[in-house]
């Protein structure tokens, strides 16, 4: 359990107290509960570790002003033994300051639970089916899927801290159109002939051609369609073998790579789709074709399922493909699109309430924006293998996974960005990946240094009493705050949390390191506070490297 959330019981406690006394008689009771009680961390310091302004939402309700309410709540709070004051500010906050056992409660859970510090139980008991990049197998892994790729593992890993049974899930869009025109412009490639226009036109494509005949140099001469379906499923095999292993070199995990082509093995699939979405009273006929009565929740229009010729329209897969998660135990399917699939979010929130669903709890559709990559002042349109787009290798080579992946999570996904290629390369405070792992090496190049010094450290060379510097209480404040930081970007779904409380961290650090000295000097004999504080260091640069590794970034020990 984090501080925060201890603290939140102690208060929930006090306040249940004061109501059956009857001090407070009138609160709602939902008002009581931890989960309701507002907790935040005082900017200034002298302010004490944290401040609450229940007092001020409670006041109407039991008929008093908040300093009244405010004296109840702290009279009820004496003798709790966490707390080393409690004050009264303004017109009727709270200020609670921690004592210093309790601080060192904080450093020594981190000493203990090393790499498992952090982790929380919120959604213990939840099974998710995380879906992200999903692109078609027909070229390279491109920006915009890139930021998908980041944000998707590390939102994987902030789930799965967060207590979640996640299932990493890519959904390959192997069949339809552009599969054909795919063929079609590998077999025009390997021929020599114009590509259909409408075809697929990257210097990639006479890559994969090349590679095919030289496979197989009998496709060349097939009849057309033959030789169409051929190069078109060779081309598949290889490129999505491409997209795994460029996936994997980016740190990215999917545990499922799920074929749309499943859907469509005989009609059983999409028949007993139809069957269900039938059963709970949401099918309809019109002009000879089957339609899904989704705009009874909200979206636009109704959409078909089966046209009147009796094929079945990719919407019907998309209802397939969303009752085949719910299949499979999964409680939650989470739903990571492209910016041109707004759209989307009415018509699949819809599917899941005619499939008798809460849309509310059971499906979650994030729309990730465009990102735009910079270098030397301009805009990086082009490809030296895709000719239009940029790749996740380009990236990669331009800036290493690391600086990648950490940028792209950084930013909230609703919101386009600008990656700067320049500012990537540069070993300054100014690239926020080179800031936070530098922390990370300078706190490791310190324990080693500690090591050389005969300086021991470790929960039980702790003396947290020692600790009283307004730096040294503000760095494990903040160290305190990492579980409910996990579990906050775990339920808003916002993996960028993480990286910018590990720079705050870092910024953290570098001020206590600045104004208090850990080490002895030449001579000086050592000290418990040197002991201290060389292990309050160290359970900092364990919170940053377990910060770093939900991003799926390194945490390296030296720059």
């Amino acid at each position: 359990m984090s501080v925060e959330n201890s603290l939140a019981n102690s208060l929930s406690a006090a306040l249940e107290r004061a109501v059956a006394s009857g001090a407070l008689a009138g609160a709602p009771t939902d008002l009581l509960n931890p989960e309701s009680i507002p907790l935040e961390r005082p900017k200034n310091r002298d302010h004490g570790d944290f401040a609450t302004s229940i007092a001020l939402v409670l006041a109407k309700s039991v008929g008093k002003n908040p300093r009244e309410v405010a004296t109840v709540i702290a009279k009820e709070l004496e003798g709790e033994k966490s707390l080393a004051r409690v004050e009264i500010a303004g017109p009727g906050f709270i200020n609670l300051t921690l004592n210093s056992e309790s601080q060192g409660e904080i450093i020594e859970s981190i000493h203990v639970k090393r790499e498992t510090f952090g982790r929380v139980s919120d959604l213990a008991g939840v099974k998710i089916n995380l879906e992200f990049i999903s692109a078609n197998p027909t070229g390279p892994i491109h920006l915009g899927h890139t930021r998908w790729a980041a944000v998707g593992d590390a939102l994987g890993r902030i789930l799965i801290a967060a207590g979640a049974e996640v299932t990493r899930e890519f959904y390959i869009n192997d069949r339809g159109v552009q599969m054909d025109l795919f063929g079609a412009s590998l077999r025009a490639s390997a021929l020599g002939i114009p590509r259909p226009e409408d075809g697929y036109q990257g210097a990639y494509i006479d890559e994969i051609a090349r590679d095919i005949v030289g496979e197989h140099p009998d496709y060349v001469n097939l009849p057309e369609q033959e030789s169409v379906v051929a190069f078109r499923e060779a081309g598949y095999a290889h490129q999505l073998a491409q997209q795994q292993e460029v996936v994997k070199r980016f740190g990215t995990h999917i545990d499922i790579w799920f074929s749309e082509r499943a859907l469509h093995q005989g009609d059983s699939v999409l028949d007993s789709t139809l069957d269900k979405y039938r059963s709970q009273g949401h099918v309809f006929e019109s002009e000879g074709a089957l339609w899904l009565r989704t705009s009874t929740f909200g979206d636009d229009k109704d959409r078909v399922l089966k046209k009147s010729s009796g094929e079945y329209t990719y919407f019907a897969s998309d209802t397939a493909y969303y009752l085949n998660k719910r299949s499979r135990g999964f409680d939650i399917a989470i739903y990571m699109l492209g910016a041109d699939h707004h759209g989307y979010i009415g018509r699949l929130k819809a599917t899941a309430a005619c499939a008798g669903d809460n849309p509310e709890y059971n499906i979650e559709i994030l729309i990730g924006q465009m990102v735009k990559v910079i270098e030397g002042g301009e805009e990086v349109k082009l490809s030296k293998r895709a000719g239009t787009i940029v790749t996740l290798d380009d990236l990669v080579e331009k800036v290493g996974v690391d600086a990648a992946r950490y940028t792209l999570i950084r930013y909230p996904v609703e919101t386009p960005m600008v990656l700067d290629v320049d500012l990537l390369k540069k070993r300054t405070n100014e690239n926020p990946v080179y800031y936070v792992q530098y922390a990370h090496a300078r706190i490791s190049a310190l324990l080693r240094n500690a090591s050389e010094l005969g300086v021991a450290f470790g929960a039980s060379h702790l003396d947290a009493s020692l600790l009283s510097h307004e730096r040294e209480r503000e760095l494990i404040g903040a160290l305190a705050q990492f579980p409910t930081v996990v579990s906050s970007a775990a339920q808003t779904r916002a993996p960028h949390r993480i990286a910018r409380y590990i720079e705050e961290l870092a910024g953290t650090y570098h001020g206590f390191y600045s104004d208090c000295r850990v080490l002895p000097m030449s001579g000086e004999e050592v000290s418990a506070l040197h002991s201290s504080r060389v292990t309050l260091c160290d359970a900092t640069r364990q919170v940053i490297a377990n910060a770093l590794d939900l991003l799926g970034v390194t945490a390296p020990e030296r720059m």
